[in-house]
C-alpha cells in the first residue's frame, strides 16, 4: 500500500517546493541510495505536473544528488532515467573537508565577536540522542552549527556550508540507520561554544579543527561497515 503524501500547492515557486520535497526525501532516506526514480512516478505522488519534476531534478542531478542510471548490457556507457547518487565514504570525506574549513573559519569568527550560543541548542541536542531520534539528532546537530554561521557574522559560511549539509544530513541519517552516535559529539559542542563566547580564538579552532576531523573519521568507518545492501523500508516522497 503506497503511503500518503504530502501534496504540494500550485505556486510560482513550485520548482524550487519539489526540489525541497526531493532533496529532503534524499537526504532522510526515503528516496534509498541508489534507488531509481521516474519523472512520471515523482510527479504522481507529488500530484503536480511533470515540467516542475523534470527541472527540480535537472538541480539535484547538478548539485550531486541524482546521477544518471546505468543501463545494464548497454553498449557505450548509455544511461535510462536517474537514480539516486550512491553513498561513498570517499566522497562524504572530501565534503567534509571542505565543510571543516568552513567551520573552523566561523569559529574564529564567532569567537572573535565572543558570540553566545543558546544553551538550550546543546541541551536539545543530548535529549534528541537520550531519545534515539534519527532525525532530531541530525537537526539538532545541524541547528548548532548554524547558530555558529551565523554568530560569525559572514553570511557567505551560512551559504557555502549548507549545501554540503545535505550530502552529510544524508550519510550521518544512513550511518544512524545502523550505529549509534559518536559519545562525545555534544560535549565537543558545548566546549566549542564555551570557548567561543569566552572569546578564545585560538581554542575555538583547534577544538573545531579537532571535532570535524572526528566527525569525518567516524562516519566514513561506520559508512564502511554499513550491512551489505541495507537501504531504507519506507520509500516514499514525504
Amino acid at each position: 500500500m503506497t503511503a500518503r503524501l504530502l501534496q504540494l500547492e500550485t505556486a510560482p515557486d513550485l520548482v524550487d517546493q519539489v526540489y525541497r520535497a526531493l532533496l529532503d526525501a534524499i537526504s532522510e532516506g526515503s528516496l534509498a541510495p541508489g534507488q531509481r526514480i521516474t519523472q512520471e512516478e515523482l510527479a504522481e505522488r507529488l500530484a503536480v505536473s511533470r515540467q516542475p519534476v523534470m527541472q527540480a531534478l535537472r538541480l539535484l542531478k547538478r548539485d550531486g544528488f541524482v546521477h544518471d542510471a546505468p543501463l545494464a548490457g548497454a553498449p557505450n556507457g548509455r544511461s535510462r532515467g536517474l537514480q539516486v547518487a550512491p553513498l561513498d565514504a570517499a566522497w562524504i570525506a572530501q565534503v567534509y573537508e571542505v565543510r571543516g574549513a568552513l567551520d573552523v573559519l566561523a569559529a574564529r569568527l564567532a569567537a572573535g565577536r565572543r558570540t553566545r550560543i543558546d544553551p538550550a541548542l546543546i541541551q536539545r541536542g543530548r535529549e534528541a540522542v537520550e531519545r534515539g531520534e534519527i532525525k532530531a539528532m541530525i537537526d539538532a546537530d545541524l541547528a548548532f552549527h548554524r547558530a555558529l554561521y551565523q554568530g560569525s557574522a559572514n553570511p557567505l559560511i551560512e551559504q557555502s556550508a549548507l549545501l554540503h549539509w545535505h550530502h552529510i544530513r544524508r550519510a550521518m541519517g544512513e550511518a544512524l540507520r545502523h550505529h549509534t552516535l559518536r559519545g562525545p559529539v555534544w560535549d565537543e559542542h558545548e566546549a566549542i561554544a564555551a570557548a567561543v563566547a569566552k572569546g578564545d580564538v585560538e581554542r575555538a579552532e583547534a577544538l573545531m579543527l579537532d571535532h570535524s576531523g572526528q566527525a569525518s573519521a567516524y562516519l566514513g568507518a561506520q559508512m564502511d561497515t554499513r550491512p551489505s545492501g541495507a537501504t531504507p523500508h519506507n520509500s516514499v516522497v514525504r
